[in-house]
């Protein structure tokens, strides 16, 4: 299948992008009862570099967080 706008397709295509990264939450996270029990998210990069440099900021504090917030949310390196 063609892409309609060609200058839209900024990543290789999802074959092509071995290291990813997956994002769910804690069983106890309130969030939990709003999806599926089994609810995650991967996203995907062409090199590792790349991946642990996306991991790191996924990571990191919210520049606009509360002193008091805490993130929940796990995040998991993956490979194919």
């Amino acid at each position: 299948m063609e892409i309609s706008q060609p200058n839209n397709a900024t990543h290789p295509p999802a074959t092509e992008r071995r290291f990813g990264i997956r994002v769910s939450a804690p069983p106890e996270d309130p969030f939990t009862r709003l999806v599926d029990p089994g609810w995650h998210r991967e996203h995907w990069y062409a090199t590792r570099a790349e991946r642990d440099s996306a991991l790191q900021d996924m990571g990191s504090r919210h520049r606009y967080s509360r002193g008091s917030d805490l993130p929940s949310v796990v995040l998991e390196a993956i490979e194919r």
